[in-house]
């Protein structure tokens, strides 16, 4: 069986059939995998897969995309469906609850139910199943929680205990800069300009949207300690033994955590972005500043830290309440 022998012909345009021969090997695995399933249009998974791949998606995108397509496939096959044409809307809807049923979180089930919209999309632009099978989509109610910021008390317990000078720097400039720790692991020594005081990322970990983030006081004194302690020969800002991965700044972030008894407060990596945030709310920056700092492509992202720490709200509450307990009330409502 040739490479592209599974790919319908109505997606392969004529400058992209040369590609089809230069997959990138995580493709390739993926590719692999499908070709052992026995389920109902692999042939159309694997060529929806490629096509993700040419539109220069994620590999955890593509992850994503195959687990939630496979796992759709696996259930339609089971209920001793073999076309994909007869694809019906109560069968979508009896894969959601299957969902729950194995008691997967409310995020996954509808993040599975995104990837499955848009492999059904696919479908659709292929002539393979009808339009109207998206007319009525299912729609999953998530929670709208607040982001979990640290408390300014705690963040003192915790600087308080890291000692290793890369390690208070990888902390510093996530507390300082908003950076995901996906996108702080990427940066590079070229990326960094100490003397300008900015990081330069130049695409976003989750919506690929590069910016500018700037450098505080105490994040240029730890990076400028961490500089010279560095192997200049190394390409990352910061490495372990080799590149430091998420794992390992995770067991890295933990163990500092523990050491200032603070492991049982639910706190992770990203409540320091979250911190970052409301500390800058709090101190009276515009909430579109906020937005480019965090690489929001949509500002109402942002506004959910302005429900966290919106200070003239609190300050009318209070106000308000004064004249209440005075009794200063009047009136039949």
């Amino acid at each position: 069986m040739t490479q592209t022998s599974l790919i319908p012909q109505s997606i392969i345009s004529s400058d992209e059939t040369s590609k089809q021969t230069i997959v990138s090997p995580y493709v390739d695995h993926i590719v692999s995998r499908i070709r052992k399933m026995e389920l109902p249009g692999t042939e159309y998974l694997e060529s929806y897969m490629r096509h993700k791949w040419r539109m220069n998606h994620r590999p955890s995108t593509l992850k994503g995309s195959f687990v939630a397509t496979r796992d759709f496939l696996t259930f339609y096959h089971d209920l001793g469906k073999s076309q994909l044409k007869d694809i019906a809307s109560d069968e979508l809807e009896a894969f959601v609850e299957s969902m729950q049923d194995r008691g997967l979180k409310v995020t996954t089930v509808r993040t599975r139910l995104k990837h499955l919209w848009a492999f059904l999309r696919f479908l659709i632009e292929q002539n393979v199943v009808d339009a109207s099978i998206l007319k009525h989509k299912i729609k999953i109610r998530v929670p709208d929680f607040l982001p979990r910021a640290i408390a300014p008390s705690d963040i003192r317990k915790l600087l308080g205990v890291i000692e290793e000078t890369r390690d208070r720097a990888l902390v510093l400039v996530l507390l300082r800069t908003g950076m995901r720790i996906g996108e702080l692991l990427r940066v590079k020594m070229r990326d960094l300009d100490i003397r300008e005081r900015k990081v330069h990322i130049y695409e976003g970990e989750k919506n690929c949207l590069g910016r500018v983030v700037y450098l505080s006081d105490d994040v240029v004194m730890a990076l400028r300690l961490w500089l010279k302690q560095r192997d200049k020969t190394r390409e990352y800002l910061f490495y372990g033994r080799s590149t430091l991965c998420y794992s390992s700044a995770w067991n890295i972030f933990q163990r500092y955590l523990r050491a200032a008894e603070l492991q049982n407060k639910g706190y992770t990596m990203h409540s320091l972005r979250h911190t970052f945030a409301s500390e800058l709310l709090n101190a009276g920056m515009r909430l579109e500043c906020l937005q480019l700092l965090l690489g929001h492509r949509d500002i109402e992202m942002t506004r959910r830290y302005a429900r966290l720490t919106d200070k003239s709200r609190e300050e009318e509450y209070f106000r308000a309440m004064e004249i209440i307990e005075r009794g200063d009330i009047h009136g039949d409502y």
